[in-house]
């Protein structure tokens, strides 16, 4: 192996649900001594600017079935195709000690490619349902790890709870001191996922707006929204004189979170394993969109522990809300036991856990 040190291949889609993990994982394996190499697409390449340096980045052409047209997707198969043959040479010049799919079309070519070399492959799955590539790979991979528990597997497939991996800065964040609500300076921290959401644009600046002036005073905002929402909501909270930062992308996440009094999100798998981590309440609307609800699985540990309140989207609006923003801000107590409920179902060892198993699948291989 070059330089003597054993090589990890990442693969993952061009979310920021599969490529959060992916840096956290690869921030532990670099602290141990192996080489990293990631692939994954150019949406995924957009999330990659906080990646350790260290980290070697591979762009592949996205080949999905879930876009584009009929002449599009004919042509699937045979950029997957394309992207198998191009990943097996690849790693025939530089043999991978392990490989590592963290879900999504672009991390097929890497894991078909372990598959046909009979090399040492694991999937993570960070929702609590498998996405359609690890539902592939679950019977094909030597280990399969999960982020959330219980996964919903296949009848004959084993796997290991292993938690989500979060980033060294929301590692730097865990168990941030939690200030419950009162008479001084407040923060909420609205998150649509990694790009914000239209129906927390739509829905939460009225609910925050309708909050009792006492309340308002001391409060700050800090939301995500889409490109195209961002004017109308710094709008909506300047005529109202409510003291607010819009953004379409925060890079201060677990800053942002640790000095929120409560944080309002979509469920998604990272989302909630930083909200653990961090340890902080939380009001969660799950993506009604999803195939599988897995976010609706996601946040059923946060609920369960009573560190989270759960908005099916169908039941989301300004009035619902607001009330539920309420529930937290009026009852200071509470709010500081949601805090504590949501550390108690966090994993902040996630990275390290995931680290151990591959080195005793490199060491199982005879590496």
């Amino acid at each position: 192996m070059a330089q003597g040190r054993p090589l990890l291949v990442m693969a993952a889609g061009g979310t920021g649900g599969h490529m959060f993990p992916a840096q956290a994982l690869a921030e532990v394996m670099l602290a141990r001594g192996w080489r990293v190499k990631l692939s994954t697409d150019a949406r995924g390449a957009r999330y990659t600017g906080a990646f350790p340096d260290a980290v070697e980045i591979e762009t592949v052409a996205s080949a999905t079935f879930a876009r584009g047209g009929v002449a599009a997707k004919a042509l699937v198969p045979l950029r997957i195709a394309a992207g198998v043959v191009s990943a097996v040479r690849g790693f025939l010049r530089d043999r991978p000690a392990v490989v590592v799919g963290f879900g999504g079309y672009p991390s097929i070519p890497a894991l078909s490619a372990a598959t046909l070399l009979k090399l040492p492959s694991m999937i993570h799955e960070q929702n609590g349902v498998l996405g359609r590539v690890n539902r592939i790979f679950a019977q094909r991979v030597t280990r399969v790890a999960c982020g959330t528990w219980p996964t919903e597997l296949p009848e004959d497939v084993a796997a290991e709870h292993v938690g989500n991996p979060v980033r060294a800065a929301v590692l730097e964040r865990a168990g941030a001191p939690y200030i419950p609500p009162g008479d001084y300076p407040m923060q909420i921290l609205a998150i649509g996922g990694s790009q914000g959401a239209r129906i927390l644009s739509d829905m939460v600046p009225p609910a925050i707006a309708s909050l009792p002036p006492a309340l308002l005073q001391h409060l700050r905002v800090s939301q995500q929204a889409r490109e195209e929402d961002v004017d109308r909501v710094n709008a909506f909270y300047a005529e109202r004189g409510i003291e607010a930062d819009i953004r379409t992308f925060f890079d201060d996440v677990p800053a942002r979170m640790s000095e929120a009094q409560l944080v309002i999100a979509r469920a998604g798998a990272s989302t909630v394993a930083d909200v653990s981590v961090i340890g902080r309440p939380s009001i969660l609307i799950p993506y009604a969109a999803a195939l599988r609800d897995e976010q609706s699985v996601n946040a059923q540990g946060l609920v369960d522990a009573g560190a989270a309140i759960r908005i099916p989207e169908s039941q989301l609006t300004a009035e619902s809300l607001a009330d539920s923003i309420l529930a937290v801000f009026d009852n200071p107590r509470g709010a500081e036991q949601m805090a504590r409920a949501a550390l108690g179902v966090g994993r902040p060892d996630a990275a390290a856990h995931l680290a151990d198993l591959i080195e005793k699948m490199k060491k199982g291989a005879g590496e």
